[in-house]
Order: C-alpha cells, then sequence, then structure tokens
C-alpha cells in the first residue's frame, strides 16, 4: 500500500514549548511533517522563501510580525501555500482578519490536540475551517462575497500602519523602527501621527494599550 503524500509544514510561534508540542502532533502523523521552524512573523517568512512549505500554522502574537502580518505577505509571496492561524483567542474580529489575509482556517491553541490534525487536513484539500461552535456556511459566504468583490469593512489602519504600531509597541525608537522597515525617521514619525490622528490616542502608552487590544502584541 503505498505511503500517503505528506504535507509539508511551516510551524511558527515564539514559544519554543508550544512548537515542540504542536510538532509532536503533527509529525505524529504519517501525512504531515514539520520541515521548518520559526520563533517570529519575519522569520517564518525567511524559512517560507527557504524551505517552500505545502502549509504554515501562524501563531497570531509573535515579535517583530504577527501572523497576521506574515499571513498577508505569505498569501502574497507564495499564493499556492495554504495557511492556519494558531491562537489562544476566542475572538470574531481576528477570525475575519484571517480570513482576509487568505488563511484557510482559525485554531484555538486550548483545542490543538482536537482540531489540529483535522484542520491541516481540510486546508490541504482547499476547505475552510474554524474552532466547532462557528458555522461553516458563514465562512463560505464570507469568502464569497470576498471574492465577488462585494463590500466588506475596511480596515482601520493599512498595513504599513499596523507595522510601525506594532513597533512603537514594541518599544523600538523612530530609528529602530526606520532601520527595520528601510525607511525614513520622518515616514515613520508621520505614520505614527497618523496612527495617533485615525485612533483618537494621545501618547505612545495608548498607542500600547491600543496593540495590545488588538493581538499585535502579548500583555
Amino acid at each position: 500500500m503505498p505511503e500517503p503524500k505528506q504535507t509539508r509544514i511551516l510551524l511558527a510561534d515564539d514559544h519554543a514549548l508550544v512548537r515542540r508540542g504542536v510538532r509532536l502532533i503533527l509529525d505524529n502523523e504519517p501525512d504531515l511533517t514539520v520541515v521548518a521552524e520559526a520563533s517570529d512573523g519575519a522569520e517564518a517568512i525567511e524559512q517560507a522563501r527557504l524551505h517552500h512549505p505545502d502549509l504554515a500554522i501562524l501563531d497570531i502574537a509573535m515579535p517583530r510580525l504577527t501572523g497576521l502580518q506574515a499571513a498577508r505577505e505569505l498569501s502574497r509571496l507564495l499564493p499556492d501555500l495554504r495557511i492556519l492561524i494558531l491562537t489562544m483567542y476566542d475572538n470574531e474580529q481576528y477570525f475575519f482578519e484571517a480570513l482576509r489575509t487568505g488563511a484557510s482556517g482559525y485554531v484555538l491553541k486550548s483545542v490543538v490536540d482536537r482540531d489540529l490534525v483535522e484542520a491541516c487536513r481540510a486546508a490541504m484539500r482547499g476547505e475552510p475551517f474554524l474552532y466547532p461552535g462557528a458555522v461553516t456556511a458563514l465562512i463560505r459566504n464570507y469568502l464569497e462575497r470576498a471574492r465577488q468583490g462585494e463590500d466588506i469593512p475596511a480596515r482601520t489602519i493599512t498595513a504599513r500602519e499596523e507595522e510601525i504600531l506594532k513597533l512603537v509597541a514594541e518599544g523600538h525608537s523612530s530609528r529602530e523602527i526606520a532601520d527595520l522597515l528601510s525607511i525614513s525617521v520622518k515616514t515613520v514619525d508621520r505614520h505614527r501621527a497618523n496612527l495617533l490622528q485615525k485612533l483618537g490616542l494621545r501618547d505612545r502608552l495608548e498607542l500600547t494599550r491600543y496593540a495590545i487590544r488588538a493581538g499585535l502584541i502579548e500583555p
């Protein structure tokens, strides 16, 4: 009997213990194998370019780039790559944002031992997956509306502003952010000012609190 075709997986989570536990679950399946690991979103993009996996499993809350930010970039760079978001957040906003990035599903860490393997297989079949309790029809309806160009609620801030927000909240200076993103300090400051105005906030502290509520960084 021929062996099942293996799905090559990139696993990204900033907690080594989580990666180890998830890897044990995946590598125990004959059709799933982890070929690369990453500890943040930027490293996930680098590893995906290097290994060309079939599936990426991305934690939402990671340093440098979040899982959602990485998913957006990976969807652009590797259109055939399937993506699952792994998260502790049972949050509708994050779920719809995950779909907007091109992710196939959204798996809660609290039930990862129960759901992750099936989520991987569903993603590779081209089917949406969400933790039990969500209505799959809702997912399909959302994707169909997006494909047909119907109005989908717009993001409050742009992808670049989100990058700036995350780095500001992590404590980076304008110069450090400019160097990380290969832009000028003046551009960083302009984005920061736009963020404060758009979000109705006053300073770095309030930006940091907003970033925590939005799941860009962990408290």
